[in-house]
């Protein structure tokens, strides 16, 4: 059994202690952190059968029966706070993204690599039933040489203004999902972004600097094209689809709904919408990410998405924003070099 300490204990901290509690069986939370601790998330904690709630932690760090620290708080700390917790001998679960500063993600290369800890970064996508049936098939070679890979992800509604604000911009917060995921599905890396956005949702996040609407096309490594489209802002709720197409067929994933009814009447078809948004379509996906991070610190096996994994779609959300800025495709190599990678 593994003790794990949260650090974080907002809407995913909580996210995660509920669903360790609940799916995680190697595993239990022994205590949650949070400067903004109240009432509320201490009787949700005990609720939750975790021991010790603490405003400062650094409790959880100097506890020698904590293993492991999920770090779930604001993305301005996800680095500081890793190479912290690393140094302070914990194994750890850093939720995306590692930073928006290559040079600080970089740091923490250095330390994951110095201090021979587990680090596994929080894609909770790659855990998802349909995506990982899709790369499975793809891997199996079903689909053949890939030539086209489409990925759809828009939100069903847009986050505040000041989220907007500290988010790193939309390339940085929403599509580094899908970034990740072209790399997951297609087994490939990106060697070239061209970018387009705009604002058709709300204007105040083109007064913050950011774009709401935006269309990705990537160019891979293995020869195939892929395409992103987001949005801030879905009526019909969360649309995750996803398809790879091969000179030997085809594979794609349509949305999760509540039920797979459909009513047939004289007035039309109707059947549900997809599930709202992330905390009901990708709980399960939260459970397993957290269970193969258990499974690699127990058995001393490689976490299922590691630094590394954590800093590519960083490089192409930057590559992305600056194809946006400045009109133009944008080589991958080219923001490397800038960074020294």
């Amino acid at each position: 059994m593994i003790n794990i300490g949260i650090i974080g204990a907002g809407r995913i901290g909580r996210v995660h202690g509920e669903s360790i509690t609940k799916y995680v069986q190697d595993a239990r939370v022994k205590a949650i952190a949070d400067p903004f601790l109240n009432d509320q998330t201490k009787a949700w904690a005990k609720s939750m059968g975790i021991e010790e709630c603490y405003t400062d932690y650094k409790k959880i760090l100097s506890d020698a029966s904590i293993e492991a620290v999920l770090i779930c708080a604001s993305t301005d700390q996800h680095s500081p706070l890793s190479i912290e917790a690393l140094k302070a001998g914990k194994h750890v679960f850093c939720e995306k993204p590692i930073d928006h500063d290559v040079n600080k993600i970089k740091e923490v290369l250095d330390v994951v690599k110095e201090s021979g800890k587990k680090y596994q970064v929080g894609f909770n996508r790659r855990f998802d039933h349909n995506f990982k049936a899709i790369h499975e098939a793809v891997a199996a070679g079903k689909i053949g040489k890939q030539q086209i890979i489409k990925i759809t992800s828009r939100d069903p509604e847009p986050p505040s203004i000041d989220y907007v604000k500290t988010s790193g911009g939309i390339f940085l917060d929403m599509t580094i999902h899908d970034f990740d995921m072209v790399r997951f599905l297609s087994g490939s890396e990106v060697e070239e972004v061209y970018a387009e956005g705009s604002v058709t949702v709300d204007p105040k996040i083109g007064e913050a600097g950011d774009v709401d609407t935006a269309i990705i096309t990537l160019r891979l490594s293995n020869g195939a094209t892929a395409v992103i489209d987001n949005c801030r802002a879905s009526c019909y709720g969360y649309d995750q689809r996803a398809e790879v197409f091969g000179d030997k067929g085809c594979i794609s994933i349509s949305n999760d709904t509540g039920s797979n009814a459909v009513f047939s009447g004289k007035d039309g078809v109707i059947a549900e919408k997809p599930m709202f948004f992330f905390l009901e379509r990708y709980m399960q996906a939260y459970a397993s990410e957290v269970e193969q991070f258990v499974d690699a610190i127990v058995n001393d096996k490689a976490v299922p998405v590691n630094a590394n994994d954590g800093l590519q779609p960083v490089l192409i959300g930057l590559a992305a924003k600056k194809s946006m800025n400045e009109h133009r495709p944008v080589k991958l190599s080219e923001i490397r070099e800038s960074y020294g990678l």
